[in-house]
């Protein structure tokens, strides 16, 4: 667990999950966002999960910001100095850098076009 946090202002992700992962010896994040409430309420940084282990659950609108129910998932290979939240989006001079720092995420999840 990298960490996490409700980010609750409008446009937001509501509550949000950020694990670091290492890989072959490459560490990476992941984002998860517009989750429950419940998801982030017995977290601890640096706690360990196993594979397989449910992280969470999608948040309802009142909770995630007034979006509908959807995970918000992203690649991140550098956090910098965030915790509990990273841009999901971009201004058009800054889609290099974000383009090369978070990468597509089928690269990890493999299910499709």
């Amino acid at each position: 667990m990298h960490s996490f946090k409700n980010n609750s202002t409008v446009g937001d992700y509501g509550p949000t999950i950020i694990l670091e992962h290492i890989l072959n010896k490459v560490s990476f994040y992941t984002l998860y966002g517009h989750l429950s409430l419940d998801s982030i309420k017995n977290l601890k940084t640096g706690q360990v999960f196993k594979r397989g282990t449910c992280i969470g659950s999608l948040g309802t609108p009142d909770i995630n910001v007034n979006y509908a129910p959807h995970l918000h998932f992203q690649v991140i290979k550098s956090i910098q100095e965030y915790m509990g939240d990273y841009p999901g989006v971009c201004s058009a001079q800054d889609l290099e850098f974000y383009k090369d720092n978070c990468p597509n995420p089928n690269l990890l999840l493999k299910i499709g076009v």
